[in-house]
């Protein structure tokens, strides 16, 4: 009999072309939400399979990229992958321009396939709009998964090449009432529940019916929130060489470690070291281990 899935991550795996002021890709590089979620969460030992459209350009890169890992995957082949090139400046902000935009996901690829409704936990991280909301619906209906946001695509929109912010927060409440987690980052947040302060959206997006709200905060660490305490979390310091996927692979080693620890300050410290591994490299190859993750928690147990 198969195993049960751990993981299943739905959202479109991007290629990227990034540029920090320590690093820059040779040509474009596999990354996207779930994508990266999955990778990490694969490394620490969950089975996990990734759900999403990539384009005939970069299929066969990714079949045999994810293989190699060790993710299964349930894909539709389009025209074109999605892409962004990203450029970060010195403070470590970004600018995003479109490469590319792959299809939206369809809604058959979850709705036929019983094996991801059985999984044990459920991520949606859209890129760019590409998770129809009856997907939502759907696996809130029919499965007994936990289900984690990571509404980073809910909220993107498109001008031309360029990403914009946008957010319709009547939609937004009526999508994070349907999940056990949810994690924006700290500017997401706020374009979300209109509080500039990290713990009253964490309020706030718990009072949705979040029973988990997370706020990261990049070198700050992370605010977790379950309606009865507060957990800050510190950030393990390092340099960030690149900081794409910091966000993506938190919610990896978050729901890696919520499967098997359920008190949320050392599921909390254990997401927090995982991404301070990934944004130490660029691409899907850091060298994330649980031995280093649980080396970096007794160091941040001491901030």
């Amino acid at each position: 009999m198969n195993q049960k899935y751990d993981l299943v991550g739905i959202g479109n795996p991007v290629y990227d072309t990034i540029e920090t002021p320590y690093i820059s890709t040779k040509g474009r590089v596999l990354s996207g939400c779930s994508t990266n979620a999955c990778i990490v969460a694969t490394r620490l030992g969950l089975k996990t399979c990734l759900v999403g459209s990539v384009g005939g350009d970069f299929v066969h890169n990714f079949n045999k990229k994810i293989k190699e890992i060790g993710i299964d995957s349930i894909t539709n082949e389009c025209k074109q992958s999605g892409g962004f090139h990203l450029v970060y400046d010195s403070k470590g902000d970004r600018t995003l321009t479109i490469l590319g935009i792959a299809d939206k996901i369809p809604p058959g690829l979850i709705k036929n396939n019983k094996k991801i409704l059985d999984s044990r936990f459920i991520l949606f991280g859209p890129i760019l709009q590409e998770i129809p909301l009856e997907v939502v619906d759907f696996v809130k209906e029919n499965s007994k998964a936990k289900l984690f946001l990571d509404p980073q695509g809910f909220v993107r929109g498109k001008e031309g090449k360029k990403i914009i912010k946008k957010c319709d927060k009547k939609k937004m409440r009526s999508i994070i009432s349907n999940f056990d987690v949810v994690k924006p980052n700290e500017y997401e947040s706020e374009l979300i529940t209109g509080f500039s302060d990290p713990k009253k959206s964490a309020e706030e997006l718990y009072s949705w019916g979040a029973k988990i709200a997370i706020v990261t905060l990049a070198e700050r660490g992370s605010v977790i929130y379950d309606g009865l305490e507060f957990y800050k979390i510190p950030a393990y310091k390092t340099l960030a060489k690149d900081p794409t996927g910091a966000g993506d692979t938190y919610a990896g080693g978050f729901m890696t470690e919520l499967l098997r620890n359920k008190n949320l300050y050392e599921t909390g410290l254990f997401a927090s070291a995982t991404a301070s591994i990934w944004i130490e490299y660029t691409g899907p190859d850091a060298p994330v281990s649980e031995d280093e993750v649980r080396r970096r928690i007794a160091v941040m147990k001491n901030y």
